[in-house]
């Protein structure tokens, strides 16, 4: 993941998606109608810093895959200056309250794309923003799943995130699928 975000390996990010789309496509989520497939946009300088979006180039493979229309449905607002990575789950939620908004009028049935989950801050204002501009269901799907350490000991092994769990997320190692209600 850091070599597709940090390094630029694009390749990855057709390796990922194809194991993205294949995850999402199994027996549980088949049963999912599912209109297009949208990602979680970055701003406009860490785009510019890295030459392409990470979670757009993973939302177009899974498209493909797929065979769903991926479209850029979010538009990030501002530019925080500070990573995601250095705050807590508090400071997460805040950094990502009303940073993103719809583009334009969502289809019914979207499936956000995202490189990381870790505590769900993000994928959670989108989801918002996409149920507020029309969008009925939002499912999410990533590519991995960071577990965030509660205390300073960190988790213990077999231990999961609960704050995750608690948003009703569903658990995964290697590609997290959710569906949370509206």
């Amino acid at each position: 993941m850091h070599r597709l975000k940090f390094s630029g390996w694009r390749p990855v990010a057709e390796a990922l998606g194809e194991s993205m789309a294949r995850a999402w496509a199994d027996p549980d989520a088949a049963s999912i109608r599912l209109d297009a497939v949208t990602w979680v946009p970055l701003s406009r300088r860490r785009a510019a810093e890295r030459g392409f979006d990470q979670a757009r180039a993973l939302a177009l493979v899974v498209g493909r895959r797929l065979e769903l229309p991926a479209l850029p449905l979010l538009a990030r607002e501002g530019d925080d200056r500070s990573t995601q990575a250095r705050r807590d789950r508090a400071g997460r939620l805040a950094a990502m309250e009303g940073r993103f908004r719809a583009r334009t009028p969502p289809p019914g049935s979207v499936l956000l794309v995202d490189d990381v989950l870790t505590t769900g801050a993000t994928a959670s204002a989108c989801a918002a923003a996409l149920v507020r501009a029309g969008a009925r269901q939002v499912c999410l799907l990533t590519a991995a799943r960071a577990l965030t350490p509660r205390t300073s000991g960190g988790l213990r092994p077999g231990e999961q995130d609960a704050d995750i769990l608690a948003d009703g997320l569903a658990s995964g190692s290697v590609v997290a699928r959710g569906i949370a209600p509206r």
